[in-house]
């Protein structure tokens, strides 16, 4: 009897144990969120609809060009020709006088590469609308090296400011001309990309007079790196962006006839990360003339018998390094076919930006065409020669031309492993 008893009890156990089981596994499986069954935006399938005669013709046309580049026979014997254009803008200059040199014709020019005569495939003339990118130092140093124009009755800064806001106004004609503005000290911010708006040209003055220098690190070549091939940097900051950095379009990239850029600086570099070499490199690749008005010397030559040879313990710099900062200056501006001030009085400043004004403004634009491929980086010697009075001979005596002297092969490595070519 016990044990009929005993097997009912486990018999009802083991039906509520299957009963519970099931009911469970049928909750679990309600509480999972169920996938639908549909794709896309939430609409069911459709069935495959078939193909019109349209859509069969293209198929059967991509179907066969894949085969015919599968079975493709490659020529070793054909070779890829890419013909690139070199751009040179050259000025001409009287020898004696300083005078420009205007209504020249092509006929009265010749382009040299490598001491071979080229063929000039383009030629105009000087055009008047120009886009610049004016750079200036503005850091502690500055401060300094400017007090030795207005000592104690004016901010340092003004030296540096003055030339800025006297081009921008008296020079930047709207609306066909456009200038940017980039201050640096350890890194560049641009103040205002290109514009020709005068009342953004009015802010980035402002800007510079109401602020003060941060830092004392003139970190030149980056500066100089970042104008030309652009780069990843401080925002704009008249454009007033929520982001910290932006990406910056160098003057490399400006697809315009006329483009320059006016450093008005020291000189003097402190750490840049690219060395001396490598924007050498750069800047004999970019083409574009770079016209300097060093405001270091200003500064040199009221205190130079207060000067230690080199530079003292406090950072100051000493004669050497103001002078290799002028040899430099002079390096650049040659090789980038533009020009050095070197300022001795703070009354120069307006003479040199008509100058600068009057050789932009009346620069041919030659070019001609490279049709020997060369290794990226090769550099080559460039050499403009004019006859003006047309009479077969090079006026070489008398007339100096104001070009870039060399031309370096897109796709180098910034100065490294230069391939020389004399």
């Amino acid at each position: 009897m016990k044990t009929r008893v005993l097997r009912a009890v486990i018999s009802n156990a083991v039906l509520l144990t299957f009963f519970l089981f099931g009911v469970s596994t049928v909750v679990l499986s309600q509480s999972k969120p169920q996938r639908p069954d549909t794709t896309g935006n939430g609409k069911a399938n459709s069935r495959p609809k078939p193909m019109t005669e349209e859509e069969r013709k293209k198929a059967e046309e991509d179907q066969k060009r894949a085969e015919e580049e599968k079975n493709a026979i490659v020529d070793p014997t054909i070779e890829k020709v890419e013909t690139n254009i070199v751009n040179v803008e050259a000025v001409v200059l009287n020898k004696k006088t300083g005078q420009i040199i205007t209504g020249l014709k092509k006929e009265n020019f010749a382009i040299f590469e490598n001491g071979v005569k080229q063929n000039i495939s383009s030629f105009s003339t000087p055009e008047a609308p120009i886009t610049v990118s004016l750079v200036v130092e503005y850091s502690k140093w500055t401060e300094i090296f400017g007090s030795a124009a207005g000592g104690y009755f004016e901010p340092g800064t003004y030296e540096v400011i003055r030339p800025v806001a006297q081009f921008l106004t008296q020079f930047i004609k709207p609306p066909n001309d456009y200038a940017s503005v980039i201050a640096f000290d350890m890194r560049p911010t641009p103040i205002t990309d290109f514009t020709n708006d005068p009342g953004r040209i009015r802010q980035t003055i402002d800007i510079l007079l109401r602020n003060r220098p941060a830092f004392r690190e003139n970190n030149l070549w980056d500066a100089l790196k970042f104008t030309l091939i652009g780069g990843k940097g401080d925002s704009v900051v008249l454009d007033d962006s929520k982001s910290d950095t932006a990406n910056y379009a160098g003057m490399v990239d400006l697809k315009v006839k006329r483009k320059a850029i006016i450093l008005v600086a020291s000189g003097i570099d402190t750490f840049s990360k690219t060395n001396y070499d490598e924007i050498r490199h750069i800047i004999q690749e970019a083409g574009v003339p770079i016209y300097i008005i060093s405001t270091g010397n200003l500064f040199y030559k009221r205190y130079e018998q207060y000067l230690d040879a080199t530079d003292s313990i406090s950072g100051m710099p000493g004669r050497l390094t103001f002078l290799q900062a002028q040899n430099a200056m002079n390096t650049i501006a040659k090789e980038s076919g533009g020009r050095h001030f070197s300022m001795t009085f703070e009354g120069e400043v307006p003479g040199y930006l008509q100058s600068i004004n009057a050789l932009l403004r009346n620069q041919y634009s030659l070019a001609y065409d490279l049709t020997e491929p060369k290794p990226p980086g090769t550099r080559s010697k460039i050499e403009v020669k004019v006859d003006v009075d047309g009479d077969g001979n090079y006026d070489d005596k008398v007339y100096e031309v104001q070009a870039r002297p060399y031309y370096i092969t897109p796709g180098g490595n910034n100065g490294k492993k230069v391939k020389k070519k004399n």
